[in-house]
């Protein structure tokens, strides 16, 4: 046989058949776009959809068909999907389920870029959106209509840590023949798992809590498979594809999240015993406070914990910032292993108008903690010695 050319051999190097006999510990990534199949038969069966199959990058990898397992798995239900960002994860969970003439009830106090999609870009589509205060039922069921197909919430809000009674919300949804959808990102199925308590849709920034480490950018949403379903379908549309290696990234994250999750609630709970009782601190915002306005409730539903996650409002907020400065870093996102500050009123919450900012409590002294998982005394200590 005449050697292949130069030319053949580079385009087909790597293509031989892999050794036999061993199997990585760790997944591989599968970085390639497009698939080769043996005969016509087994693409016609990989492009049906009755089982998840590689064939394009834009509809799924192996790495990403790998951690909707695990993600379902966690949060106990029967699917999920992965998608490039949170919000993409949350566009594809709503427009699954949502047509021009329906309707959205949701929470104020979402997270600032899920407000703008909810008060802009669904409205632009025809369908209309009311927000209420999720902390009092009786709004909530007088916002209801007869179109109202889903009623979306945090179960834990974005910053000011409010929670929500999601079973309760989840009967009055019920009730209406409506879907509770519920943003899970600040508390991780760790310590939340809100299909266990009526929610049909959960989502989840997973570049936060699940993946951990601020180096994968991911979305995902759970649920029932025909409503995963139904959101995969608008996910492939609008090419809101998570890649290989984020999906790769996100899953060694992954592993450590009990451990990790322990440990940022029990230091955030310590940050929130110190800050409260501190003269230059005005307010502080967890649940594991005993003056929280729903410390019973959040005891009741978060058993093991609360997460990483606390707000302050400071005395000369900008002199504290500059303190911290080498210290704790001044950064726009959060759940990272080391600890992390924010500035809701120009960050998170930029999109809101100012009024609306300003009547949900968030103000320019307003800064958020995402405590991280270093030695508590020394977290304790670089705060302390910025608070002086």
């Amino acid at each position: 046989m005449t050697p292949y050319d130069l030319t053949t051999r580079a385009a087909r190097a790597g293509e031989e058949a892999r050794p036999a006999g061993s199997t990585p510990l760790v997944e591989p990534i599968y970085q390639s776009t497009v698939y080769a199949f043996p005969d016509l038969e087994t693409l016609d069966h990989a492009m049906s959809g009755e089982e998840h199959a590689s064939f394009y990058y834009r509809n799924g990898t192996p790495n990403a068909a790998t951690l909707e397992r695990a993600l379902a798995g966690l949060e106990g239900t029967g699917a999920a999907l992965v998608a490039a960002s949170g919000m993409a994860a949350i566009s594809a969970a709503l427009l699954g389920v949502l047509k021009t003439g329906e309707h959205v009830v949701a929470d104020a106090r979402v997270y600032g870029v899920t407000y703008a999609l909810l008060a802009e870009e669904l409205p632009r589509l025809g369908i209309e959106v009311s927000f209420v205060d999720a902390g009092d039922p009786a709004e909530v069921e007088a916002a209801f209509r007869d179109t109202t197909r889903v009623l979306h919430v945090e179960s834990l809000t974005n910053p000011l840590m409010t929670v929500p009674d999601v079973p309760a919300l989840a009967e009055i949804a019920h009730a209406r023949g409506a879907l509770l959808s519920v943003d899970n990102t600040f508390a991780s199925p760790a310590v939340f798992r809100p299909a266990e308590h009526g929610a049909d849709l959960v989502t989840h920034s997973v570049s936060k809590y699940l993946g951990g480490h601020s180096a994968a950018l991911g979305g995902v949403v759970c649920g029932r498979a025909d409503l995963i379903a139904q959101a995969r379908t608008r996910l492939l549309r609008l090419g809101g594809t998570i890649s290989a290696f984020d999906a790769w990234m996100t899953l060694q994250g992954l592993k450590t999240l009990g451990l990790r999750m322990r440990a940022h609630s029990g230091n955030a709970q310590a940050v929130a015993d110190v800050l409260v009782n501190h003269p230059r601190v005005r307010a502080v915002y967890h649940p594991g406070l005993s003056d929280h306005p729903q410390f019973h409730r959040a005891m009741e539903l978060f058993p093991d914990g609360f997460g990483g996650m606390l707000a302050a409002e400071i005395e000369d907020a900008p002199g504290f910032v500059r303190a911290l400065a080498g210290r704790i870093p001044l950064a726009p996102s959060l759940a990272d292993v080391t600890t992390t500050l924010s500035w809701p009123w120009g960050t998170s919450h930029r999109p809101l108008p100012e009024g609306e900012r300003r009547r949900l409590g968030i103000t320019p002294e307003l800064l958020r903690l995402s405590v991280g998982i270093e030695d508590i005394g020394d977290l304790l200590g670089d705060l302390e010695a910025a608070l002086a």
